[in-house]
C-alpha cells in the first residue's frame, strides 16, 4: 500500500471528490480522526478509525469458544446424571433378563451401544492421529512444530516490519505483500490450531493456553484485515511469547543436552520473549492514545524505543528520556515493573551465573595433519603433569612430533594453567570425563595414537583408585576397541581385571605399568646388587647431562646419570655373530652398551633375552637393547657397516655409508659367503650342507629380504659356522664361556640350551614327588605353610643364627592397604638362583598386617615372620640385623597421612634408629652369607680360583651405620632426613640427592618416567619387567589372575630350562681373577675379561664414594657410576655391576644339602630360619693368604 503524505489544507470532503489524477492525500482538520486515505483504496470516507472490528474478532473467537466449551460440558455433566438413574433400571432389568434365559445362549447387543462403540471409535482414531502430528515423538511431529515456531518467528519479524508504519492504515491485501505473506502464515496456525484442538485431552485447558491465547489475538485479525482492506498492528506482538518454546525446539533437534545449557536458553527466551510482549504493548497504546481521551494524548515511538523504555524500566534506572503518556501505558508500566524488576533482579544474575560458568575447555580437538596426539587422562595435577612433560619432551629424544591433549573433569588451577600456557604448541587441555563418550569424540580419541592414563600415587585407597582406572580402560576400550592404551596401576593383584576386557591385547601395545611390582622389584634386586635400584630409575628416566669440573662423587655418578636406555635394530653386518662378539664390538668400537636383544623364533614370536651368551646368533632384523646418552648414538649400531667403518676409530664419523647393498634372500647371502670362501661358482658348491639349508629356509621365511654386503656375508657366515674368538682381541681365548659348536655341526638358530637336555645332575633332581618349583619353572616353590609355622618368638629369633639374609621391616595394621609383598618375595626366590643360593627372608612388623599378606607368600621357602615392631631395637638384635645382606625398610600407613612431610615418618624414625644402635664384637667369629659369586666353571676351594667377592669372611658390623638399608619414600623431599652428614638441599631433585645416589632411598615417583618410556617404546617396560621381576611373564601374570597364587609344578626338561637365564650380581676386585685389574686397570679391559671369558656383561660400578680421595676415608657409603666409558679407571674396593649367565655346576656341590634343606622346609619353624654356622675344619682348609688380605684390606672395603 502507498502511504501518501497528508495535505493539511484542504478537507477530506473536498479531496475525495475531486476528479484530479494526482495521487496526493489530503488529512481532515485536527479535530476529526487521524487516519491515512488513499484513492486507491475505498476506505471510510469519514476516516473512522476501526480497531473494535479486529478486537472484537478476537473477543467473539475467544469467548465464544470458552461459552460453547463450558455450555457443552455443562449438558454433557447434566446428561451423564440423568442417564445414570436411568442406568440403574437398565442394569436391573438386564440382570432380571438374565435370569429368564438361563440356557446359557449369546444375548443380542443393543444397535445403540454399537453405534456409541463405532463413534467413540472413530474419534479416538482421529485424536490419536492428531496427537502423532502435533508430538515431536515422530519425524512428521518435529518437522511441524519447528515449522511452527519458524513460521511464528517469520510472523514477529514482520511485525517488526509494520511497526514502523502507522498503528492502522488502510491497506489492499492484492498489492501488499507483507500482508500476504502474514495471510499465508495465520491459514497455517489454524490449521495447526485445529490439529492441536482435536488432540486436546481437556479442551477447557487448551482454550485458555498461552499458545492458544496467541492465535485467538493474531489469527482472526488477519481476516478481517483482508475484509475491510485495512491493517490494524494490534495484538500481533503477541507472537513474541512463541520464543518460550525455542529450548523445547532445540531439545527436539539434539542440540541442548546438558541441563545447564537447557536452563540457560529457558530463562533468555522468557526473559526476551517478556520483554518484547511488553514492548510491543506500550508501541501500541502509546502510538493510540487512551480510547477516553478521542485518542488524543497519543506519542509518536518506535518499536525499538519502546524496547528501550522497558530495558531502563526493568533495571530501575530510568533517565527519564523517554516515558509513558498515556493513562494505559502508565498503568501497565506500574504492574510491569513490579514483574520485571523481579524477573530482572532473579534471571539477569542467574544467566550471567550459567553464561561464566561455562567450560573455559569444553571445546574440541582439532587434528594436525601430519601430526600424531595422544590423550592423557587420569589424575591431572601439576606435579603428576609436570613430571610427565619434563620426560616426555625431554631434548634428548628425537623429536617428538606429538601433540599431548589432557582431558581431565576439573578445570585447571592458575599454577596448571600457566604450565599449559608454556607448552601451549604441544599440550592443550579439554574438561571432560573419558567415562563420557561424547567427550572422547571431542578429543578424538579414535584417531589418537594412545591414551595414557595417570594414578594417583598418594590415594588412600589404592584398590578404589585402581577400579577407577579401569573404568576409564573399559570406556576408553568401549568407545575405540583399538586405541592402544598404558595406564598406571597401584596393586598388583588388579592387574588381573584388565585381562577381563575383551579388546585388552598387550601383544598390540596394551601395557598396565603396575607401581607396586616395579618398586617392590626394584628393592628386590637391591638385596642381590646394593644400588641397582638407583641405576635402573636413571636409565628409563631421561636426564639432561650436568658437567662438573671438580673431581666429586657426583661428578661419575651425573656422567652415569645422563645414560638412557634405548633401541634399535642391528645393522646387517652382525648377523651370524654371536651375542658376546656383538657386544664387544659395540662397547670397543661403537662407545654403546648392548645388554639385551629381542629374538625371533622360527614362528615369528618375540622375547626380549637378556645377555643370552655365546650360543646366540644373531639374526637380520634383530633389535638391540642399548644403554647411551643419546639417541642418535645408537643410531651407529644401525649404520655400522664393516666394509666402510672396519678402519675408523671415531666412532662419531660412524654414519650412513654410501655403499650399495644388493636386496637378497639370506640364504642366497650365505651360499655366496660360502662360495667366496671356498672359491667354487654357486652351482658346483656343497658347503650348504643339508640341515644348514634346512635352518636358512626358516630364517628366510621370517625374513625374506635384507640389505647387506657379500663381503659381510663372509664374515658373518665364518662366525656362524664355526664361532671364533673376538677380532679386537684374537690372542684372548674364551675360557669356560659356555658349548662351543664343532666346525662339523650344524649351526643351530635357537638357543643351544644345556637344559633341554638334562644331564645326570638334573635327571636326579627331576623328581617327581617333590614339586620345587612353580608350574612355570620361573619360581622355586614349596607347599603351602600355616603362618604359625614360620612364626618367630624373640627368643627364638635370638637363639637363632641368622647371617646374609634380608630382614624387611614394615609398618602397617589391621586397616592399612595392602602393599603386596609378593612382589618384594618373587625376585628374591627366582629360579635362576640355586636353592643354597637364596637369602633367608626376615619380616618384622605387625602380626595382623603379615596375616593380610600370607596368601600370596606362604608358597616360597625360607620365609620367617618376627610379630613385633621396627622400631624396637630388642627385635632387630634378634633377628641379626647387624649381620643382615639388605634391611628394607617399607611403610603400608604413608598415604593415610594428610600432611606430605609426615607421610614418611616412621620409615625415617626407623632408618635413623637402625643406624644409631651399636653391636659388639663377639659374632663376630660367624661368617656372613655370600655377598658376591663365583665365576662359572671356577672350584670355590681351589686357593688359586679365589672366589670373587662373598666367600671372604664378613667382619662384623659394630655400628649401624654400616648396615646395607634401603629406605621407601612417599615423599622425595623427606629424603633430606635420612642422611644427618650429607649437604643436599631440600630443593635438590631426588636423583642428585646422596641418599638415592647411594641407593639406599627409593621413591615411587621415579616410576612416573615409565609412561613416557613405554609409549615411545614398549619393549623398555618389558625389559624392566623382565630384570626386576625375576622372570615375570604374561602367561604367569594370568595364572595369578585365575588363582592368586602360585601353583606348583613337577620338574620338565621344558621348566628346567627356563631356569637358564641370567641375573644381576655385583663382582669384587679385590680379590679372585680380575684383581689384577682393580689397581689402575681400565673398565673396558674388565669388560672385555669378563664377557670372554665368563659371558658376564658389566654395566656399572659401585664405589666408595670417597675412592677419589688420595688420603683413606672411615666413610663406607657407595655410589652408582652407569656405563663407565673404557679407559675408566678402576680402583680395588669397586664392586662391579654385571649381569651373569645361570651356573649349572653351582648347585652339584650342595645338591644333597639343598634337596635336603629344601624337603623339610615345612616340616619345622625353627629348621626354616637357621643357617648352619660353618665347620672348623672347612674354615681351617681355607688358606692362610686370604686370611691376611682379609685383615689386611679390612678397613677399606664395605661389605653389603
Amino acid at each position: 500500500a502507498n502511504h501518501l503524505s497528508l495535505d493539511a489544507s484542504s478537507s477530506s470532503s473536498s479531496s475525495s471528490s475531486s476528479s484530479s489524477s494526482s495521487s496526493s492525500v489530503h488529512e481532515p482538520k485536527m479535530d476529526a480522526l487521524i487516519i491515512p486515505v488513499t484513492m486507491e483504496v475505498p476506505c471510510d470516507s469519514r476516516g473512522q478509525r476501526m480497531w473494535w472490528a479486529f478486537l472484537a474478532s478476537s473477543m467473539v473467537t475467544f469467548f465464544g469458544g470458552l461459552f460453547i466449551i463450558l455450555l457443552w460440558r455443562t449438558l454433557k455433566y447434566l446428561w451423564t446424571v440423568c442417564c445414570h438413574c436411568g442406568g440403574k433400571t437398565k442394569e436391573a432389568q438386564k440382570i432380571n433378563n438374565g435370569s429368564t434365559q438361563a440356557d446359557g445362549t449369546l444375548k443380542p447387543v443393543d444397535e445403540k451401544e454399537e453405534a456409541v462403540a463405532a463413534e467413540v471409535g472413530w474419534m479416538t482414531s482421529v485424536k490419536d492421529w492428531a496427537g502423532v502430528m502435533i508430538s515431536a515423538q515422530t519425524l512428521t511431529g518435529r518437522v511441524l512444530v519447528v515449522l511452527v515456531f519458524a513460521l511464528s518467528i517469520g510472523a514477529l519479524v514482520i511485525y517488526f516490519i509494520d511497526s514502523s508504519n502507522p498503528i492502522e492504515s488502510c491497506q489492499n491485501f492484492y498489492k501488499d505483500f507483507t500482508l500476504q505473506i502474514d495471510m499465508a502464515f495465520n491459514v497455517f496456525f489454524l490449521l495447526y490450531f485445529g490439529l492441536r484442538f482435536i488432540a486436546a485431552n481437556d479442551k477447557l485447558w487448551f482454550w485458555l493456553e498461552v499458545n492458544s491465547v496467541v492465535d485467538f489475538f493474531t489469527v482472526p485479525p488477519v481476516f478481517v484485515s483482508v475484509y475491510l482492506n485495512r491493517s490494524w498492528l494490534g495484538l500481533r506482538f503477541l507472537r513474541a511469547l512463541r520464543l518460550i518454546q525455542f529450548s523445547e525446539i532445540l531439545q527436539f533437534l539434539n542440540i541442548l543436552k546438558t541441563s545447564n545449557s537447557i536452563k540457560l536458553v529457558n530463562l533468555l527466551s522468557i526473559f526476551i520473549s517478556t520483554w518484547l510482549t511488553a514492548a510491543g504493548f506500550i508501541h501500541l497504546v502509546e502510538n493510540s492514545g487512551d480510547p477516553w481521551e478521542n485518542f488524543q494524548n497519543n506519542q509518536a515511538l518506535t518499536y525499538w524505543e519502546c524496547v528501550y523504555l522497558l530495558m531502563v524500566t526493568m533495571s530501575t534506572v530510568g533517565y527519564g528520556d523517554v516515558y509513558a503518556k498515556t493513562t494505559l501505558g502508565r498503568l501497565f508500566m506500574v504492574f510491569f515493573i513490579l514483574g520485571g524488576l523481579a524477573m530482572f533482579a532473579s534471571y539477569v544474575p542467574e544467566i550471567i551465573e550459567l553464561i561464566g560458568n561455562r567450560k573455559k575447555y569444553g571445546g574440541s580437538y582439532s587434528a594436525v595433519s601430519g601430526r600424531k596426539h595422544i590423550v592423557v587422562c587420569g589424575h591431572i595435577t601439576l606435579e603428576s603433569v609436570s613430571n610427565f612433560l619434563k620426560d616426555f619432551l625431554h631434548k634428548d629424544r628425537d623429536d617428538v612430533n606429538v601433540e599431548i591433549v589432557f582431558l581431565h573433569n576439573i578445570s585447571p588451577n592458575l599454577e596448571l594453567e600457566a604450565l599449559f600456557k608454556r607448552h601451549f604448541t604441544q599440550v592443550e587441555f579439554y574438561q571432560g570425563s573419558v567415562l563420557n563418550p561424547h567427550d572422547l569424540a571431542r578429543v578424538k580419541i579414535e584417531s589418537a595414537d594412545a591414551c595414557l592414563i595417570l594414578a594417583n600415587k598418594y590415594c588412600a585407597d589404592p584398590d578404589a583408585e585402581d577400579a577407577s582406572n579401569i573404568m576409564r580402560v573399559i570406556s576408553i576400550k568401549n568407545y575405540h576397541p583399538k586405541i592402544r592404551i598404558i595406564t598406571q596401576m597401584l596393586q598388583y593383584h588388579n592387574k588381573a581385571h584388565l585381562l577381563n576386557i575383551p579388546s585388552w591385547n598387550w601383544k598390540e601395545g596394551d601395557d598396565a605399568i603396575c607401581l607396586a611390582e616395579l618398586k617392590l622389584g626394584f628393592i628386590a634386586q637391591s638385596c642381590l646388587a646394593q644400588g641397582l635400584s638407583t641405576m635402573l630409575a636413571n636409565l628409563f628416566s631421561m636426564r639432561s647431562f650436568i658437567k662438573i669440573e671438580e673431581d666429586t662423587w657426583q661428578k661419575y655418578y651425573l656422567e652415569g646419570v645422563s645414560n638412557e636406555m634405548y633401541t634399535e635394530y642391528l645393522s646387517s653386518a652382525f648377523v651370524g655373530l654371536s651375542f658376546p662378539t656383538v657386544c664387544e664390538l659395540c662397547f670397543v668400537k661403537l662407545k654403546l652398551l648392548m645388554i639385551a636383544i629381542e629374538y625371533k623364533s622360527a614362528n615369528r614370536e618375540s622375547r626380549i633375552l637378556i645377555n643370552p651368551g655365546n650360543h646366540l646368533k644373531i639374526q637380520e632384523g634383530t633389535l638391540g637393547f642399548f644403554i647411551a646418552s643419546d639417541a642418535k648414538e645408537v643410531k651407529r649400531a644401525f649404520f655400522y657397516c664393516k666394509a666402510c667403518h672396519d678402519d675408523i676409530t671415531d666412532p662419531k664419523r660412524i654414519k650412513k655409508c654410501g655403499c650399495k647393498r644388493p636386496k637378497m634372500s639370506i640364504y642366497k647371502r650365505m651360499r655366496r659367503a660360502c662360495c667366496f670362501d671356498c672359491g667354487r661358482s654357486e652351482r658346483d658348491c656343497s658347503c650348504m650342507s643339508g640341515r644348514v639349508r634346512g635352518n636358512m629356509d626358516t630364517l628366510e621365511r621370517a625374513f625374506p629380504l635384507s640389505s647387506v654386503s657379500v663381503n659381510d656375508c663372509s664374515t658373518s657366515f665364518r662366525a656362524f659356522e664355526d664361532e671364533q674368538p673376538s677380532t679386537l682381541s684374537p690372542k684372548k681365548k674364551q675360557r669356560n664361556g659356555g658349548m662351543r659348536n664343532s666346525p662339523n655341526s650344524s649351526p643351530k638358530l635357537m638357543r643351544h640350551d644345556p637344559l633341554l637336555i638334562p644331564g645326570n645332575d638334573q635327571i636326579d633332581n627331576m623328581d617327581s614327588n617333590v614339586k620345587k618349583y612353580d608350574s612355570t619353572g620361573m619360581f622355586h616353590w614349596c607347599a603351602p605353610k600355616e603362618i604359625e609355622k614360620v612364626i618367630l618368638t624373640r627368643s627364638e629369633a635370638a637363639m637363632t643364627v641368622l647371617s646374609g639374609h634380608v630382614v624387611v621391616c614394615i609398618f602397617g595394621d589391621v586397616s592399612s592397604a595392602l602393599i603386596g609383598l609378593r612382589n618384594l618375595v618373587m625376585p628374591l626366590r627366582a629360579s635362576n638362583f640355586h636353592y643354597h643360593e637364596l637369602k633367608h627372608i626376615v619380616f618384622v612388623g605387625s602380626i595382623e598386617y603379615l596375616k593380610r599378606e600370607w596368601e600370596t607368600l606362604h608358597n616360597f621357602p625360607k620365609v620367617s615372620i618376627l610379630p613385633g615392631t621396627p622400631l624396637s631395637r630388642a627385635d632387630l638384635r634378634a633377628v641379626n640385623i647387624n649381620l643382615c645382606d639388605m634391611c628394607v625398610i617399607l611403610s603400608a600407613n604413608q598415604n593415610n597421612i594428610d600432611d606430605t612431610s609426615l607421610q614418611d615418618k616412621e620409615c625415617i624414625l626407623a632408618s635413623l634408629n637402625i643406624k644409631s644402635m651399636q653391636f659388639d664384637d663377639s659374632i663376630g667369629v660367624l661368617q656372613a652369607n655370600s655377598q658376591g659369586f663365583t665365576p662359572p666353571g671356577m672350584d670355590r676351594s681351589s686357593p688359586d680360583n679365589s672366589p670373587v667377592h662373598g666367600m671372604l669372611r664378613q667382619p662384623s658390623i659394630t655400628t649401624g651405620v654400616n648396615i646395607p638399608i634401603i629406605t621407601e619414600l612417599v615423599n622425595d623431599t623427606n629424603v633430606q632426613f635420612l642422611d644427618q652428614d650429607d649437604d643436599d638441599d631440600p630443593d635438590t631433585e631426588l636423583y642428585l640427592t646422596q641418599p638415592f645416589a647411594c641407593g639406599t632411598a627409593f621413591a615411587v615417583s621415579v616410576l612416573d618416567s615409565l609412561m613416557s618410556a613405554t609409549y615411545f617404546n614398549d619393549n623398555i617396560l618389558t625389559l624392566i619387567r623382565t630384570l626386576v621381576t625375576g622372570g615375570a611373564t604374561p602367561e604367569l601374570e594370568a595364572l595369578i589372575a585365575e588363582e592368586n597364587a602360585l601353583r606348583g609344578g613337577y620338574s620338565t626338561p621344558q621348566t628346567l630350562a627356563n631356569r637358564d637365564r641370567c641375573r644381576v650380581a655385583q663382582l669384587a676386585l679385590l680379590d679372585g681373577p680380575f684383581a689384577d685389574l682393580g689397581d689402575g686397570g681400565c673398565y673396558g679391559d674388565l669388560f672385555c675379561k669378563a664377557l670372554k671369558t665368563y659371558n658376564m656383561l658389566c654395566f656399572g660400578i659401585y664405589r666408595l664414594r670417597d675412592a677419589h680421595l688420595s688420603t683413606p676415608s672411615q666413610c663406607t657409603k657407595r655410589y652408582v657410576i652407569t656405563n663407565p666409558p673404557y679407559e675408566f679407571e678402576l680402583v680395588p674396593t669397586d664392586l662391579i655391576f654385571c649381569l651373569m649367565q645361570f651356573d649349572h655346576n653351582a648347585g652339584q656341590s650342595r645338591a644333597s644339602l639343598s634337596h635336603s634343606s629344601h624337603s623339610s622346609q615345612s616340616s619345622s619353624k625353627k629348621s626354616s630360619s637357621v643357617h648352619s654356622i660353618p665347620s672348623t675344619a672347612n674354615r681351617q682348609n681355607r688358606p692362610k693368604s686370604r686370611e691376611s688380605r682379609d685383615k689386611q684390606n679390612r678397613k677399606e672395603m664395605v661389605y653389603r
